[in-house]
């Protein structure tokens, strides 16, 4: 199933003479559920740029993105809270929570006001910790935790959110090798076994591919490319 329709999408931004930075133009692409997609490339080729217009952050110039059959420009906060969980590349100001609290953030989109959880929403958060293997680190504070533990713990609050697509940029930034290769084999097993959307940005080239079910390329001169074919083109000299 394609989760996420790019249709005819161009993307950039403005700049600060009021003109419009165009990065890549006519852009038409799936992502499918079931799968890990990695989108890889230089650095300034535009894919933080693509990923914050597939995640509603900076409107496209042009086209859409379509999530699961509904125009992304169309959706509320909540609606696309309900279908997209984004893990990003900061680490947010956590230290002080604990790893429960944490996940637990991933329950918002369905509850009250207060953010109070309710006891499914509870189970849902410790099956989201079982299945990431930070259980017993539930009553840490983030502040204690390893650069892999941390991960563990945002990639867990987005499994918590239930969401059919999960994006995330530069997941494996900040991590040690074993680390990276962990947390990439674990994305990919999600997909699979969720049947979730997973789709990231990364400079690991040699981990995503061999782990990622399908590449994208970004380049400066040739936009956006899908395969796994064109990977030597894009690695930086």
């Amino acid at each position: 199933m394609n989760t996420i329709q790019l249709k005819d999408l161009s993307i950039g931004y403005k700049l600060h003479n009021g003109k419009t930075k165009t990065i890549a133009s006519h852009i038409n692409a799936s992502v499918e559920s079931g799968m890990l997609t990695c989108l890889i490339g230089r650095n300034g080729t535009g894919k933080s740029t693509l990923l914050r217009s597939m995640t509603g952050f900076i409107p496209p110039l042009e086209g859409q993105v379509i999530l699961e059959g509904r125009d992304l420009s169309m959706l509320s906060a909540t609606e696309r809270a309900r279908i997209i969980s984004i893990v990003l590349t900061e680490r947010p100001e956590t230290d002080n929570i604990t790893v429960n609290e944490l996940v637990g953030m991933g329950r918002l989109p369905y509850t009250n006001f207060w953010g109070t959880l309710q006891e499914e929403d509870r189970q849902i958060v410790d099956d989201a910790m079982q299945m990431i293997g930070i259980y017993e680190l539930r009553n840490r504070k983030i502040g204690t935790l390893s650069d892999g533990e941390k991960q563990k713990a945002m990639i867990g609050k987005a499994i918590a959110q239930q969401t059919p697509v999960i994006i995330l940029d530069e997941p494996t930034a900040f991590l040690d090798y074993p680390s990276k290769q962990e947390s990439m084999l674990l994305l990919h097993q999600l997909a699979q076994e969720l049947n979730k959307t997973i789709f990231l940005s990364t400079h690991d080239l040699n981990i995503a591919y061999q782990v990622a079910d399908k590449i994208w390329c970004m380049g400066n001169d040739d936009g956006l490319r899908i395969g796994d074919e064109e990977i030597d083109y894009f690695i930086a000299p």
